[in-house]
């Protein structure tokens, strides 16, 4: 299974695929040095097979790797990966 991670700015959204078919969203907005995570979604027939952590991680690396903003999780989605995964904890305290 190929996945692909796209960030389409002037939407303000994240979008990802997983074989050529896009499979879930992100949706942000970026206020002063933060980015709020504020809605993620996996289609309901995608769902169960771990895409959506895969794709809350992809946007994570995309923004620790492009950018310095301090990440505010306003998704339950989100919150609980970044529970589950402190070594993305140090995005919130940018």
């Amino acid at each position: 299974m190929s996945t692909d991670l796209q960030r389409l700015a002037g939407q303000s959204r994240y979008v990802f695929s997983s074989n050529g078919v896009q499979v879930g969203v992100i949706d942000y907005v970026v206020r002063g040095t933060a980015i709020h995570l504020i809605h993620a979604e996996i289609d309901p027939r995608s769902r169960g097979a771990g895409l959506g952590a895969q794709m809350v991680q992809g946007v994570l690396e995309m923004i620790r790797a492009e950018t310095d903003y301090r990440v505010v999780a306003d998704c339950p989605f989100v919150i609980d990966f970044l529970r589950r995964h402190p070594d993305y904890q140090e995005l919130e305290s940018r």
